[in-house]
């Protein structure tokens, strides 16, 4: 063994009696704020007023955490589900799922963009940036809070959590940088594409590109963290690489509809209408 790193982060920033303020909830709301910032500054390269993005930013946070949490009881503790429905939507809120997440914002921004009259795809393709970089926010609060931890590693960048009394206090692979450190990577290119193309982009490619980077490389990431739920112990494969096969396929399905419609006309809305009263009057600086 060469050497590891003393994780001794206290999870909460500081209280007042029983409340408090943990880091786990900064990263977590500053993934949205972020977010929002992000998109407000798309819309104006685009030309678009910017009075759609509250009702966006809504949908986000709502379907972002009942999906996490849905997802997370249905894949992880289905029999709390069915005996205590209710756990879901009430304090505290532990146990969140990224799968659950991806599932519920794709639903959400469905019925955002239906009753917007905004093209599903073009609203998806933008929002995967703001929900990569708030991917990464989210694997630092994990972090903070020494949860979702490594297998046990002689690397010199391993971890010892000592808040984490879950399992043994050896070094650990730190997982929640590598995701970290791979949605922040994400985020960049993926801004990166935009900026670059634009409305020229195909609809669906960021889209798919985002699915096949953040659950191929989930997949590869689970063979270095501990099984979050003791049945996960007899499986061949986690519940975390079960779950990112489908997502990963699902991005591939998106990648080649891009590629059959590169040279389609990449409409914004779905009424000619709804896009005149939502177009800047100027061209966008």
């Amino acid at each position: 063994m060469f050497g590891y790193i003393i994780w001794d982060v206290n999870p909460e920033i500081f209280n007042i009696g029983s409340f408090s303020i943990r880091w786990y909830g900064l990263l977590f709301a500053s993934g949205f704020l972020v977010g929002q910032r992000i998109m407000s500054y798309i819309f104006r390269k685009e030309g678009l007023k910017e009075t759609l993005l509250d009702s966006l930013l809504l949908t986000m946070v709502i379907t972002t955490v009942l999906g996490a949490r849905f997802g997370h009881f249905l894949f992880y503790e289905p029999d709390v589900l069915l005996k205590n429905p209710l756990q879901v939507i009430t304090p505290p809120f532990a146990g969140l799922a990224s799968h659950g997440a991806t599932i519920g914002i794709l639903l959400g921004l469905f019925i955002y963009s239906r009753s917007k009259k905004i093209n599903f795809l073009w609203v998806v393709d933008r929002i995967v940036i703001t929900v990569a970089l708030a991917g990464c926010f989210i694997r630092m609060g994990n972090l903070m809070n020494s949860e979702i931890v490594g297998t046990i590693t002689e690397m010199p960048w391993g971890f010892v959590f000592t808040h984490n009394f879950e399992f043994t206090q050896y070094p650990r692979h730190p997982a929640q940088l590598y995701e970290a450190m791979a949605c922040l990577v994400l985020c960049i290119l993926l801004f990166w594409m935009w900026s670059k193309r634009k409305t020229q982009t195909s609809q669906g490619l960021l889209l798919g590109i985002f699915l096949i980077w953040v659950f191929g490389l989930r997949f590869i990431f689970e063979f270095f963290k501990e099984n979050q739920v003791a049945f996960e112990n007899d499986l061949t494969l986690n519940m975390g690489q079960i779950l990112s096969i489908p997502a990963v396929l699902l991005g591939i399905v998106f990648l080649v509809y891009a590629y059959k419609n590169k040279d389609k006309e990449q409409k914004i809305f779905t009424d000619p209408l709804v896009e005149e009263a939502n177009r800047l009057d100027s061209n966008p600086a």
